[in-house]
């Protein structure tokens, strides 16, 4: 009845599905979707996808469960995938960075992002990207991959080479899949004490820029497109940034190997038998 002088409100009680009293607010459908999504993910972020039903993200959206059914009427198969693709959205953003100054400041800000977000996710970023999850399809598998080959082309990218040859492109996919799993290893690994990681967040950010200059300089050490690449790198690297601190701790530990400069290897001089 609209004759007791009484209008509905922007957030009236309704009963969803689940039995539970929501508050409906009125949004675009852009807003709902995202409001959806959002909710989703929180809840992935601490839980396994399907230990999280659709009644659980009505309850936290604070929205009717046929509402949630109305925006992914494939249940919550559909709604994974587009939780997922929405997590993705985040990660590859997280490797777009300006194209000025030293490359190894470039990865650490990237890096700074990724490892921040991996951070607020905890469960849900292992649940997302290691896979594993009875929600998981050839769709989510293609996303995920999706993932890592955006952010292998934004490294390249930094590294201004539009057409990278397979060592220099295979050494950059092995670092985003190291990066990953470091990331991976590092929430499992101090699960128990999530507010007192161990290394802290800075440290594994420095280790895995190191583990990048290493591999870089292995890959061009054989390879002449990594070398020139390198070479250009290096020459805006500072004395005192990532480059010259590996620099100053490797050199070092090198010195118990300077023998095997000083002389030509056994058995690789020409005309030597096999």
């Amino acid at each position: 009845m609209t004759g007791s002088g009484t209008a509905p409100t922007a957030r009236s009680p309704r009963t969803g599905g689940s039995g539970h009293d929501v508050a409906y607010r009125r949004m675009t459908v852009e807003q709902r979707r995202a409001q959806l999504l959002a909710a989703a993910l929180g809840l992935f972020a601490h839980r396994a996808p399907e230990d999280v039903s659709l009644d659980d993200v009505a309850h936290a959206a604070e929205v009717s469960r046929p509402l949630v059914y109305r925006y992914f009427p494939g249940g919550k198969q559909q709604l994974y995938e587009a939780t997922l693709r929405s997590a993705a959205d985040e990660l590859e953003q997280c490797f777009a960075e300006p194209q000025t100054g030293p490359l190894t400041r470039r990865l650490s800000r990237a890096l700074d992002r990724y490892l921040d977000l991996v951070d607020q996710h905890d469960a849900g970023f292992t649940a997302l990207l290691q896979g594993g999850s009875v929600c998981e399809t050839s769709r989510t598998d293609a996303i995920v991959d999706e993932v890592r080959r955006a952010a292998a082309e934004q490294i390249l990218l930094h590294m201004e080479v539009p057409e990278p040859g397979p060592r220099l492109r295979m050494m950059v996919r092995t670092w985003i899949t190291a990066v990953e799993a470091a990331s991976l290893i590092w929430l499992d690994e101090t699960a128990s004490s999530p507010r007192d990681r161990q290394p802290s967040a800075g440290e594994l950010r420095d280790w895995l820029v190191d583990h990048f200059l290493a591999l870089l300089t292995a890959t061009a050490a054989r390879d002449p497109q990594t070398a020139r690449v390198t070479s250009a790198a290096l020459a805006l690297e500072n004395a005192d940034g990532p480059v010259g601190a590996l620099a100053r701790r490797v050199i070092p530990l090198m010195g118990d190997a300077a023998h095997l400069l000083d002389d030509e290897p056994r058995g690789s001089g020409p005309g030597t038998g096999g």
